[in-house]
């Protein structure tokens, strides 16, 4: 059986996206996002059209794979090196407000749920809707690609 773990990150992120977008109203940017900055080491807001469903899947596969996580682990995956001018560069956060929201939507999709003092995990729905998408990204990399048939 094909699980995340067999499949390229970049490929399952993407088609995942894409059906959060299609199949999930209940995950929809929330008012002014297309503004927001995603956390204080970046210069510029995100440039991609669906930047907030393409960060929902990105969240909801680092869940498949890492267990419960909170929001703060989270906001250090996606953090990164804000540059301070002449001074030295530091490592420096993401937003948690970007990714409380995102969670927030999982959640009220039914594909997270909270657990007690540990975060929040990904719910049965949300691990079988991961699996059926790396089954049909497998596919596909197979007919695309059939010298990678012996890793698939």
């Amino acid at each position: 059986m094909v699980t995340v773990y067999d499949v390229p990150a970049w490929d399952l992120i993407k088609e995942t996206a894409s059906i959060l977008k299609e199949e999930y109203p209940s995950i929809s940017p929330p008012p002014g996002s297309r503004f927001w900055k995603t956390g204080v080491h970046k210069e510029h807001q995100p440039t991609q059209e669906d930047w907030w469903y393409i960060r929902c899947a990105a969240i909801l596969r680092k869940l498949y794979i890492y267990g419960p996580v909170g929001v703060s682990r989270l906001r250090s995956a996606y953090g990164g090196r804000k540059r301070r001018g002449v001074k030295p560069e530091h490592f420096t956060k993401g937003s948690g407000a970007i990714i409380r929201r995102a969670l927030q939507q999982l959640e009220a999709a039914g594909l997270v749920e909270k657990t007690e003092n540990r975060g929040r995990r990904i719910t049965s729905e949300g691990r079988s809707l991961l699996d059926r998408i790396a089954y049909k990204v497998s596919l596909r990399l197979k007919k695309e690609m059939p010298e990678i048939k012996s890793y698939l």
